[in-house]
């Protein structure tokens, strides 16, 4: 079930050759790299069947989607008792019409992923109650490690940080507004089928972290298994095996894994207007889903 890290490193060096301003095209008015995420996959992609017992996982990118891949992925393994046969990338938008058909190959519990606007993942995830995983992170600390992965995966442009800053604030950027993302997951965050955690907590107490997904995910973990799961998946750990897990974008992935990092790179108004940004659009995106007010 493997979506080759060779693959995915032979389409990175590709890009090399691609003009940054041909990088990115627009799909129903969301901007998708070209390159990873082409038309024919997201159509394709409006089509895939879900299970009940599939585990999805979805994250605006860089609010630690590959950290808690491989946090489920351990936790799956100690509730199976076995190493589950998930797909090598579980993110769905880079896999092909003819890849998707491998999906009704792999054995259930299937971890599968998204980056999606809620709107967009296939309705037979929301018909069949499939279990959802929601990652969010402190917006201003997303937009930094989403700046420093624009500037060091190739599929993507490279820019400043005084130009990709405003395209961030208005959702110019890939897989659209971060707002957009956070205020639609607000409107589900009593469905008893989404569990939704920050990447701040995680950081805080990643023992509690384990044993909240765990039991969502209907698995009876023992203190020693969620022990055991934490420890191997601090982002100090993770970051170590990036190597054999993410190849040569595994740097690039795991880059620094902080909180509050955002203040190496915002200015203060800058900060404020964000904030300000927020109130606009809804103060229940900070209280709700992120839980604390903006600071």
């Amino acid at each position: 079930w493997d979506y080759s890290l060779s693959s995915h490193w032979s389409k990175a060096q590709a890009a090399q050759e691609v003009k940054d301003e041909d990088k990115l095209y627009r799909y129903k008015g969301v901007l998708y790299p070209r390159i990873m995420c082409p038309e024919e996959n997201l159509k394709a992609l409006e089509s895939v069947e879900a299970r009940e017992d599939d585990i999805l996982l979805v994250a605006y990118p860089k609010c630690g989607f590959n950290w808690v891949d491989g946090v489920l992925t351990k936790i799956m393994a100690a509730g199976m008792g076995k190493q589950p046969q998930t797909l090598k990338s579980p993110l769905l938008e880079f896999f092909g019409p003819d890849m998707l058909q491998v999906l009704d190959q792999v054995p259930s519990p299937r971890l599968l992923g998204l980056h999606l606007h809620p709107d967009n993942i296939p309705t037979s995830f929301y018909t069949k109650k499939t279990k959802m995983v929601v990652v969010f992170r402190n917006p201003k600390d997303t937009a930094v490690s989403y700046f420093h992965f624009c500037n060091g995966n190739p599929v993507l442009p490279s820019q400043s940080w005084e130009t990709f800053y405003p395209q961030f604030l208005t959702g110019d950027v890939p897989w659209g507004s971060y707002f957009d993302h956070a205020l639609a997951w607000d409107k589900k965050i009593d469905d008893p089928s989404v569990l939704i955690v920050t990447y701040e907590e995680l950081k805080q107490d990643l023992s509690e972290g384990v044993r909240q997904i765990s039991s969502f995910l209907g698995f009876s973990l023992t203190d020693p298994q969620i022990q055991k799961i934490s420890e191997d998946s601090t982002f100090k750990a993770m970051k170590k095996t990036s190597a054999s897990s993410h190849g040569r974008l595994g740097d690039v992935v795991f880059r620094k894994g902080e909180v509050g990092d955002w203040k190496n790179h915002f200015t203060a108004e800058q900060s404020q207007e964000m904030d300000r940004a927020f109130s606009k659009h809804g103060v229940l995106v900070y209280n709700t889903v992120l839980g604390h007010t903006p600071v």
